[in-house]
């Protein structure tokens, strides 16, 4: 936070620490109802409310019994020499939380891999000085950033199920990877913005083949821009729940697909208790994020440090 100059008044002072206490407070309102999750998260009742003895902070009414369900729901022999080998691989093989979160990862992955490819040629080729039809390009394949996410997947339901990719892994995947390709080709673009094209011709001049070009002078600019764009997209497909609704089966169950079955099945602070693992993983991303940001920065000269 930088310091007022001595010269300030007291208009500027009011308005200096004014807007900084409103900024807290907006982003205190937007935090406060994740932050509520975490410690329920650990309530030794089986209720998603705070009782008398967590208010009082008596260690009695915490518990990892709920982490630990994430672990054990679903296993033919949950009890049975805990860690053990056996108990592991019955964890590994029949946990419906971990089912899921295979699933869930699988699926992210592959379809992050798609997402960040198709993206990273796409805006390679808009930001061509004479890409013909380059706007109209440009809005189909954000479309889906802009269509309500509820009509994409009805849509994709009815196109999957005629040509026999709905309730498979190929079909999510490529759904996940349409869903997230807007995000990789916006990041992408944005970096190809300060893009010295002038590299590229000094490569050429050198003798250096297109594809030696590509790898060993444009990839390297713009993997900020890549990654993040990836992240964005793993993000994308990590957390969706609506196409999932539509297109998978049991065999596909992610974990958002797990999180809505267990509300409308069975209400279990479990699912507390792997929103909160979810928000630590998004805490981690949005760190990743950052620091490919001010690496960007750097790499471009927009930052001193």
């Amino acid at each position: 936070m930088s310091a007022l100059p001595p010269y300030a008044g007291p208009g500027a002072i009011a308005w200096h620490y004014g807007f900084r206490i409103f900024c807290g407070a907006v982003l205190l309102f937007l935090i406060l109802p994740i932050l509520v999750i975490i410690p329920l998260s650990f309530n030794a009742e089986p209720y998603f409310t705070y009782t008398k003895e967590m208010v009082t902070l008596q260690p009695e009414a915490y518990s990892w019994r709920w982490y630990q369900d994430i672990l054990k729901n679903g296993m033919t022999a949950p009890n049975d020499n805990m860690w053990s080998w056996e108990w592991l691989a019955d964890s590994w093989n029949n946990a419906q939380w971990i089912h899921a979160t295979k699933n869930s990862f699988i699926i992210a992955i592959c379809a992050t891999l798609v997402s960040t490819t198709l993206g990273t040629l796409a805006a390679l080729g808009l930001t061509r000085p004479h890409m013909p039809f380059g706007k109209l390009i440009m809005a189909l394949l954000i479309s889906p950033m802009i269509v309500p996410l509820i009509i994409s997947a009805a849509g994709m339901f009815f196109f999957y199920s005629s040509v026999g990719l709905s309730q498979t892994f190929p079909g999510i995947i490529l759904a996940h990877a349409a869903l997230g390709t807007p995000f990789v080709v916006i990041t992408v673009t944005a970096t190809l913005a300060g893009f010295d094209n002038n590299l590229v011709r000094a490569a050429a001049s050198l003798g250096a083949s297109p594809p030696r070009t590509f790898f060993k002078v444009i990839v390297p600019l713009i993997s900020p821009g890549v990654i993040s764009g990836g992240l964005f997209a793993f993000v994308t497909s990590f957390d969706e729940v609506v196409a999932v609704l539509f297109l998978t089966g049991f065999e596909q169950r992610t974990i958002t697909r797990q999180m809505w079955a267990g509300v409308r099945e069975q209400i279990s602070p479990t699912i507390l208790a792997v929103a909160t693992l979810l928000v630590l993983v998004s805490i981690m991303l949005l760190t990743t994020l950052e620091l490919l940001r001010r690496r960007n920065e750097r790499m471009r000269g927009m930052s001193a440090g």
